[in-house]
């Protein structure tokens, strides 16, 4: 007898509790949305709260929650695309999300081949200081400015503007525009040259790559397994939209018209969008990259074990060259055709 009185009482409960999610104030639930679309750590972490009622899921698709997104709830994956992915992506640009803009604007661009849209939706974000919207369209400018649609060729790259957008976005401390901007100083390529400050630079930019590396290590070592290793280094994960273009071409949804190349640095993703757009390496011929900032990467992480003549090395070591030398050296060397 006990028994049985105690389920409806359960069942009282719970109806309690659902009534006192419906009683709870907008303000209340925007606050919490809010801080959960910005600190989601992937997409499913916030539209699962959306999912558990009606109530929830208008008010977490309001302009108030859609703009303070962040990054890793916006990173929707290439494997799980679809017109619903889409639309919300383009909910979060209309509330106004910087974050949304660059994404969406990079996938239009390079994903969807629609340069036009792609390009404006990134210098949306770019008017706002978005670093990586600023670097993204100082490459574009810089090596792709004949991109389909784009209604110019190879001619008129605009070298100057290329590298006024990318010392901005190394200016907010994105690290592969500070490496892109160390290089062209040090080349003298759309700015005069200064090879010190083009030096100074590149130390900066290596510098806090090895700070990101460190935390990554930190990382690896309490336990988080999303991180790999690469020759007994932790490797930084990629950003989700780099991440996002890469999966894209790899699957093989989207094949590259004949002669188009990908940007051979793996943490890139970024095809070309016109014949012999990227600069190749001038020794093996085999790798391509879309800046010199991947070029100098890639270089680090790998291609000099791969490409490197044994003379160079043997030479350097004979005059008691540093790698950082060495690197200099090679990425001069390493002149696109």
């Amino acid at each position: 007898m006990t028994h049985l009185n105690k389920k409806p009482r359960l069942e009282k409960n719970l109806t309690v509790n659902v009534n006192h999610i419906d009683d709870l104030p907008d303000d209340l639930v925007f606050s919490i949305l809010r801080k959960l679309s910005s600190s989601a750590s992937c997409p499913a972490d916030f539209f699962n709260v959306l999912i558990t009622c009606k109530r929830l899921n208008r008010l977490g698709l309001h302009p108030l929650v859609l703009s303070r997104a962040g990054t890793q709830t916006l990173a929707v994956t290439a494997e799980k695309w679809s017109d619903s992915a889409h639309r919300f992506l383009k909910l979060c640009v209309n509330a106004g999300n910087i974050d949304a803009c660059y994404a969406l604007g990079m996938i239009r661009f390079y994903c969807l081949q629609n340069p036009v849209s792609g390009a404006s939706l990134m210098a949306r974000a770019a008017i706002k200081s978005h670093a990586p919207a600023l670097y993204s369209l100082s490459v574009i400018q810089t090596y792709a400015p004949g991109a389909p649609g784009s209604g110019g060729t190879k001619s008129d790259k605009n070298l100057r503007a290329g590298v006024a957008l990318c010392a901005r976005s190394a200016y907010l401390g994105h690290v592969d525009a500070l490496r892109e901007l160390g290089h062209c100083l040090q080349d003298g390529y759309g700015v005069p040259r200064d090879v010190a400050e083009g030096r100074r630079l590149l130390i900066q930019a290596n510098a806090r790559e090895l700070a990101g590396s460190l935390r990554s290590y930190l990382s690896l070592k309490s336990g988080d397994e999303t991180l790999t290793e690469l020759n007994g280094l932790p490797v930084q994960e990629i950003r989700p939209v780099n991440r996002f273009l890469k999966d894209w071409f790899d699957s093989g949804r989207v094949v590259l018209a004949e002669g188009l190349r990908m940007c051979s640095h793996g943490g890139c993703g970024r095809p070309e969008t016109r014949s012999h757009e990227f600069r190749r390496c001038s020794v093996c011929g085999k790798v391509n990259y879309c800046s010199r900032g991947c070029q100098a990467l890639d270089w680090r992480v790998k291609h000099k074990m791969e490409c490197a003549p044994l003379d160079l090395w043997v030479g350097a070591a004979a005059i008691g060259v540093g790698d950082e030398d060495v690197d200099a050296v090679e990425v001069e060397n390493h002149a696109a055709r």
